[in-house]
Parts: C-alpha cells; structure tokens; sequence
C-alpha cells in the first residue's frame, strides 16, 4: 500500500499520474486541507505538519509514503527521510523535487522558469536540483494567489487568466516552464495561453519515476486491487466535491482525521464550531 501526502486538493493531480501508472496498486490519500494553504507556513510548523501526516499515513499501513506536496517536498522531506526512513528501516519516504528538476533539465534549452508558493521558491530547492544536473539558468517566481483560484474552482475564469499572466511578467524568455504547485495544472490552459514556452507538469514524471523505483526495491511492491482509500482533514464532503476536479474521477468516501494531542487521529464527525470558544 502507498501513501501519498498532500498540503490538500493538488496532491489529487499526482494521485491521478500514479494509479494511471500503477492501476494495480493500492492506495491512501491524505489531504491536510484543514490546515491548508501551506506556502505561508513557518518551518517548524511545516515539520510538525509533515511529521503527523506521515505518521497517519504509516498507521494506515503503508510503508512507502509519497510526499505529493511541493511545499513539503522543497522544505522538510530531508527530515522526514531522516526521521522515519534511516539506515536499516522498513519505510521509505519519497518527494517530487528531483523527478520534476530531471524532467525540466530534459526539457528545456537552458533557461528554467519556476512558478510555486512563497515557501517553495524561498527554499531554493528547485534551483539547487536543478543545477546538479546542468548550467541551466533558473528564475523563480513565487505566485501565491494561483492556488486559491483553483480550490475556488475559478481556474475557467478570467480572474485566473489574467493572474497567471501577472505572474508571468519578466520570464518571457524562459523556453521551460516548471509548475512547482500541484493546483497549478489545473491552469494549464491559462499558462499556454500566456507563455510560450514549453508547460511542464511534473506529475506524469513522477509517475514514471516510482514505478521505476518499486523495480528497483521490490521489497516495497507488492499489486493490490487498485484500491484507493482518502482521508482529510477538513470537511470530507466539500473535499469531496472539490477533488474530483483534481482526481478526474469521483472520489470515495472521504474519512475525517485531526490533530488531537499533536497526532491525527481519526474522527467520526467534523466539529464545526462556530462564534468564541473558551477551552
């Protein structure tokens, strides 16, 4: 069984490139969209995060955990690798920081854009990836209102055309251009229409790039049934709703999880509170 973490909706976008991948495989999702967004995040609540959902994740089942999130992968997978999957461990945690750098050294001629959160480019991961792997020149740019325009579901409107052209002010001259959020596919359409160079989504890489891994460690793989169990911690039924935009597909049903004594635990109803609370 894999896991694959996501700060919320957009992981849903690699979810759909890895069971067209690896449809026989069984699968659980956790979206952390409670307490999304996380590109504004500070560090040391971005571990806390990291840790508790993979944490889930391993208590769920699984022993290989795919870290779907940019904002995790740039900023705290090291650690989780670290943490849970060290020398002589049963567990492996992967990112999508490297097949993405790969795929957008392949691709380009010389010059790199990358479009993500603030966090995400502030951290200098896609840059230093990058640049292991060729003299390409990167630029960065941090657009943080994109995301929010695709869980609103506005990503057909002309609110989003017109903020991905903004953002894509001053790299008219790179021929790459990596989307280094997973809500940013959605805007696909937008970007084509904005940019000339070439659009990558690294998710089908990513994809590839696993399937190529459990070849190399099958004491990871083991087929399924193509099952996929989703689990949230926000509002299961607009996470619901939500993510088959995301998945292409409907969704199970969604199960509830929350931080209770700094772990998520399972939940059988979402507590909506509303007006002050005293504790």
């Amino acid at each position: 069984m894999i896991g694959v973490y996501d700060s919320g909706f957009g992981g849903l976008t690699v979810l759909r490139q890895l069971r067209a991948v690896l449809p026989e495989r069984d699968f659980v999702y956790l979206g952390d969209s409670g307490r999304a967004p996380y590109g504004g995040r500070d560090t040391s609540t971005l571990l806390d995060f990291a840790e508790q959902c993979t944490e889930r994740l391993f208590e769920e089942g699984c022993r290989l955990v795919v870290v779907a999130c940019n904002t995790v992968s740039c900023v705290a997978l090291r650690h989780l690798q670290t943490r849970y999957a060290g020398p002589g461990s049963e567990r492996r945690v992967l990112g999508v920081t490297i097949p993405a750098a790969e795929a957008a050294v392949a691709m380009s001629r010389g010059h790199i854009g990358v479009l993500g959160t603030a966090r995400t480019v502030a951290s200098g991961t896609f840059e230093t990836e990058i640049r292991k792997l060729g003299p390409h020149r990167v630029t960065q740019r941090a657009a943080p209102l994109l995301a929010p325009l695709v869980e609103e579901g506005w990503e057909a409107t002309g609110i989003a055309t017109q903020a991905v052209a903004k953002y894509l002010e001053g790299l008219e001259d790179v021929d790459t251009l990596l989307l280094g959020c997973t809500h940013y596919p959605l805007l696909a359409s937008a970007f084509e229409g904005a940019t000339r160079a070439k659009v990558l989504d690294p998710a089908p890489y990513v994809a590839t790039r696993l399937r190529e891994w459990l070849v190399r460690h099958p004491e990871f793989d083991a087929a399924g049934t193509g099952d996929l169990r989703v689990l949230c911690s926000g509002d299961p039924a607009v996470f619901a709703e939500h993510g088959r935009r995301f998945l292409g597909t409907e969704l199970p049903k969604v199960a509830h999880v929350a931080e209770e004594g700094g772990r998520l635990q399972h939940r059988e109803r979402v507590q909506v509170v509303l007006g002050q609370v005293l504790r």
